[in-house]
């Protein structure tokens, strides 16, 4: 296997060139006042209120209700996804026994949920939980039986000849097999994750990251609705850069 290469100092320059740009052209609208504040803040505000909520104790508050929720949430999707993708994927009574209901389950949003999880839940964690779990289950699902179907036949043809038990074919089979795509639907799902925990906390919540944006919205504080933004797609790609590590250690044969 090649060992990967080091990334030198233009591959850097160039990874940062776009925020760099972004920042420059942002500088430069507030200095040639065409920044509006109630709809548009400057850096300075905007670093601002990042140091003040750093400093109230807010920012690392908000943070963890909402990186707590996302792993919850996504946790129980993961393992509800692995095992009913299995056993659709083994059994083909139970694919046709489910088909009809998963399909029709499939395409509605997690922010359509959201009514019936505050009237089966409250607005307490258990229904944030719940819309976050149906945001990420449907990608891990899907790539996991798509992944087994990608597996060559002979070798459950094999497995059935030599009447290999279902845990082994599972074990030394099936999940090296559908690695590559149950890790992307992982990362898939981790990216819903994030958006139904910011709809979800928008919505009856009284701290995390998507009551960040609500609050900024309802306060007329652009500078606290983009801070929230920034959390979440910082958090995201980190969790997103873990999971591509992760891969890389685990799959060694790509």
């Amino acid at each position: 296997m090649n060992k990967p290469q080091k990334k030198g100092v233009f591959y850097w320059l160039l990874y940062f060139a776009l925020s760099l740009i972004i920042l420059i052209i942002w500088e430069s609208f507030d200095r040639a006042g065409k920044l509006k504040p109630y709809t548009m803040p400057s850096l300075e505000k905007l670093f601002d209120t990042t140091v003040e909520y750093a400093k109230n104790g807010q920012l690392l508050t908000n943070i963890g209700v909402s990186v707590s929720l996302v792993l919850e949430g996504f946790f129980l999707a993961l393992v509800t996804a692995l095992i009913i993708g299995m056993l659709i994927s083994l059994f083909p009574k139970f694919d046709t026994f489910t088909d009809l209901i998963i399909q029709i389950l499939k395409p509605i949003p997690p922010i359509a949920w959201i009514p019936l999880a505050i009237l089966w839940f409250g607005i307490g964690q258990e229904s944030k939980i719940f819309i976050i779990f149906i945001g990420a289950v449907f990608p891990i699902f899907l790539n996991t039986v798509d992944g087994v179907k990608t597996i060559d036949p002979k070798y459950f043809e094999l497995a059935k000849v030599y009447e290999i038990p279902k845990s082994e074919l599972i074990k030394n089979i099936i999940i090296p097999g559908a690695l590559p795509s149950i890790m992307t639907g992982i990362r898939l799902g981790v990216g819903n994750a994030w958006v139904s925990v910011v709809a979800a906390e928008m919505i009856g919540a009284t701290k995390g990251v998507g009551y960040m944006l609500s609050n900024g919205r309802s306060l007329s504080r652009p500078d606290i609705v983009i801070l929230g933004m920034l959390l979440v797609g910082v958090f995201g790609k980190i969790m997103d850069d873990i999971l591509r590590l992760l891969r890389k250690k685990v799959i060694t044969w790509l």
